[in-house]
């Protein structure tokens, strides 16, 4: 049963039940706003439904806010923006109109542009109220082409349908962890900033720290009107002082022997500290205890979540002792170990790679199994074959790892020839990998022609081979991220059936990436851990079936986040 719920939680909305084929079962019930939590909650009781609505975000945090909690839902938006490139839907049977109304995502991404800096919605016009017909039809339009793509190859068909199923539970997981929050100490997050930059300064300003570096820093450079936080002016300085570096990386500087090394990297990373989660960001984003991450799911081009705001992907160590558990409730933190190589195994099925991992750190199992001598290498050599070194010690225990697992090489080979051509290549479930823009193809042929210049074969190269670690990475990386949507969740189902209560239950507060956080009560707390391990394996069937495919944890229980690590 489906109930389609269409108008806007603001100014009045329609519910419609749906039947088991998505027809309608009865007549539309027009709801006004201060109703809708009421019969919301009373649709979810009674008939247990998939909520199917244009885009989550619009309306599930309204009916949290007034504790109504769904079980399931279809997200159209997050399902259009799959179907619109999967190669798993034969051709013709999503077509996309240019006149659309439904959010459409732009295709190309530049290679050189970090991933979760491009977010979906660089590309989109987001709407707000759709007509109830134009979600129906849209509803009706996906059940279509998911029926088309189970029909035409109904192994392909049938992991998209898991893909668009995790992408709307996603949806609903993320409006949970904004609504229920992080739990944050602000008192310790001040008292962090305090030891690490000195006090607050009362009318702006650098803080103390920050300025007796700066003073040594200008000393060191013979510059005395220096601003460090400008790399052009830091940059002209270590030019001139004889340092020549291209740039005020930490990564080209760290390694050079000057008095000024050591405090220019301290300044840089306590600037950091102040700029990303300094006291601006703590009035801003703390408010009564908690922390709210705005996250937004599928916001980067494999399908990993990206935020609006906040910096929720990126919380460094520093202020993690300010994540605190709330009094009788504790923290319990997990994070797969190894996952993209483990998910690279499993697309490929690879047996020896699996073996390799089985139970255990994946990097010492090659070197059990007498790939690499040591772990650091082992690390090294696998993270070369997901980003496509070709160079330097990386590149060099290529070929140790290809003896060893050629379907794993091959399978991010093969996409990276791919990408090459500039052709698209596809997770596990089926998203799609976005191709370079027409002008990218027009470089590479005008290149190829006899009279093109060298120069010109040379970038044309250099650009190919850009998105061929792009695609490579994409496999990888999107099908982690689809394995990280299954295990939360089937995490999220776990956790609801430990406690009728919503305020009572433990739940999901932090995600990233690979790692998730759940507060729970300390009675819970042995419990969670189990969940979790048991959603995490459950996610590895689900994607891989019965191929022999560990996914380990590391699974902590603290009452402060730093504490985990």
């Amino acid at each position: 049963m489906y109930v389609l719920l269409t108008g806007s939680p603001h100014s009045g909305a329609t519910l419609t039940l749906l039947d088991a084929e998505g027809a309608p079962a009865g007549p539309a019930r027009t709801v006004s706003p201060g109703d809708l939590a009421a019969v919301c909650a009373e649709y979810e009781a009674t008939h247990a439904p998939r909520w199917v609505w244009s885009d989550a975000t619009q309306w599930y945090p309204q009916l949290l806010r007034a504790g109504v909690t769904l079980a399931r839902c279809v997200d159209l938006r997050l399902g259009h923006a799959v179907l619109a490139h999967s190669p798993a839907v034969p051709a013709g049977a999503f077509f996309v109109a240019a006149d659309s109304p439904w959010p459409r995502t732009d295709p190309a991404l530049e290679p050189d542009v970090p991933e979760d800096l491009v977010t979906l919605f660089d590309a989109v016009d987001r709407r707000g109220d759709f007509e109830p017909a134009e979600v129906f039809s849209e509803f009706s339009r996906q059940r279509a082409a998911l029926a088309t793509a189970v029909a035409a190859d109904p192994i392909a068909g049938s992991r998209l349908r898991l893909l668009l199923a995790a992408e709307s539970g996603g949806a609903l997981i993320a409006a949970e962890i904004y609504a229920r929050g992080l739990p944050w100490s602000a008192a310790e997050h001040d008292r962090i900033l305090t030891r690490e930059l000195g006090p607050r300064p009362r009318f702006g300003g650098r803080p103390e720290r920050l300025e007796e570096l700066a003073v040594v820093i200008r000393a060191e450079l013979d510059a005395p009107t220096l601003n460090p936080d400008s790399p052009q002016e830091v940059l002209r300085a270590l030019n001139r002082a004889g340092i020549a570096v291209a740039s005020t990386s930490k990564w080209l500087l760290k390694d050079i022997k000057h008095p000024v090394i050591e405090p220019l990297l301290r300044y840089k990373s306590l600037s950091r500290l102040l700029t990303a989660n300094g006291w601006t960001w703590l009035d801003t984003w703390v408010r009564d205890g908690r922390y709210r991450p705005e996250y937004v799911v599928a916001g980067t081009a494999t399908g990993r979540w990206a935020t609006s705001a906040g910096g929720a992907m990126q919380l460094p160590a520093q202020i993690r002792a300010a994540v605190r558990s709330d009094p009788g409730w504790t923290l319990v933190v997990a994070d797969a170990a190894q996952l993209e190589p483990r998910i690279i195994a499993g697309m490929s099925r690879d047996e020896a790679m699996a073996a390799a991992g089985a139970g255990k750190d994946l990097y010492q199992g090659l070197v059990d199994a007498g790939v690499v001598p040591t772990r650091a290498q082992a690390k090294l050599a696998m993270l070369g074959a997901l980003y496509g070194a070709t160079g330097g010690e990386s590149g060099a225990l290529m070929p140790r790892l290809r003896r060893a697992f050629p379907r794993s090489i091959e399978l991010v080979e093969s996409a990276a020839r791919a990408g090459e051509r500039g052709r698209s290549v596809s997770t596990w479930l089926g998203r799609a990998s976005p191709v370079p823009e027409p002008e990218w193809f027009e470089f590479q042929r005008r290149a190829g022609q006899v009279d093109g210049s060298e120069a010109e074969r040379r970038r044309a190269g250099t650009l190919a081979r850009d998105w061929g670690r792009f695609s490579r990475n994409f496999i990888a990386q999107g099908t982690a991220a689809e394995w990280a949507l299954c295990w939360m969740a089937g995490l999220r189902t776990r956790l609801a059936a430990m406690d009728p209560d919503p305020v009572a239950r433990p739940h999901l507060v932090y995600f990233l990436h690979d790692e998730v956080v759940v507060h729970a009560p300390v009675r819970r707390a042995a419990e969670v851990a189990a969940a979790i391990e048991e959603a995490a394996s459950e996610a590895g069937r689900l994607l891989f079936g019965r191929f022999p495919l560990d996914f380990p944890l590391s699974v902590a229980i603290v009452e402060r986040y730093d504490e985990a690590k």
